[in-house]
C-alpha cells in the first residue's frame, strides 16, 4: 500500500518562505523539517505539495504578514481556487483505499496561511515604510487557531464529508510531525 501525505509548500521548498531574522527559530524549524522529509522518504511516503497562497499572491519579495491580514473574502476565495485540484487528488487517493493510505495533511504551525494548531495574529496599525516595525505589528503573537489556507481546507473537507488527520510542523513539539508519518496523529 502506498502512503500519501499532503504537505505545506515550504516543507519541500523553503525558498517560498518570507525571509526571517530569528536565527535560532530558523535553525530549529529547519532541523525538524529535514528530519521529517528524510523520514518520509526513508519510509517510502509520497508527498503531495500544497500551494503557497502567499507566494502565489505576493511573490518572493513580500514581507511577513499575520493571519488577520489574510482573513478576508478575497484571500479565502483564492485559497479555495488553489485547493480545488488538491482536493480532487485527495478524493482520488481516498477512493482507492486498497492501494493508497492518506496519512493526512502536515502544515507549518505559526504560518498565517499554513498553521494548523497555531498561527500568527497581530493588529495591523501602520504602513511598512521602513520605520520601527513595532508600529506595524502591535501585539504579534502565536494564537491557538488555524492559518487561513488550512481553515479553508478544513471547510472544503467538511463540505465533502472527508475526515483526514491534520497537524502542523512545530519545532517545540516534533513528535506531532512524526506521528503524522506513523499514521498515529489524531484526526
Amino acid at each position: 500500500m502506498i502512503k500519501i501525505l499532503f504537505v505545506s509548500h515550504c516543507l519541500l521548498n523553503t525558498a517560498s518562505k518570507v525571509k526571517r531574522f530569528n536565527r535560532e527559530e530558523i535553525e530549529s524549524e529547519e532541523a525538524l523539517r529535514r528530519q521529517v522529509v528524510r523520514a518520509a522518504v526513508d519510509r517510502g511516503i509520497q508527498l503531495v505539495q500544497l500551494p503557497c497562497p502567499e507566494f502565489l499572491q505576493y511573490g518572493s519579495l513580500r514581507w511577513g504578514h499575520c493571519a488577520d491580514q489574510f482573513d478576508n473574502p478575497f484571500f479565502r476565495s483564492r485559497c479555495r481556487e488553489m485547493l480545488e485540484p488538491i482536493l480532487l487528488q485527495l478524493e482520488e487517493y481516498l477512493s482507492n483505499e486498497k492501494d493508497f493510505e492518506v496519512l493526512g495533511v502536515l502544515g507549518i504551525d505559526g504560518s498565517p496561511s499554513c498553521g494548523v494548531r497555531y498561527t500568527c495574529r497581530a493588529q495591523w496599525l501602520d504602513e511598512p515604510d521602513g520605520s520601527d516595525r513595532s508600529k506595524v505589528f502591535r501585539g504579534s503573537r502565536l494564537d491557538e487557531s488555524s492559518g487561513v489556507l488550512m481553515s479553508v481546507l478544513r471547510q472544503m473537507l467538511q463540505e465533502r464529508g472527508i475526515s483526514v488527520r491534520m497537524d502542523g510542523l512545530y519545532a517545540a513539539q516534533p513528535e506531532r510531525a512524526m506521528a503524522m508519518l506513523d499514521g498515529t496523529a489524531e484526526k
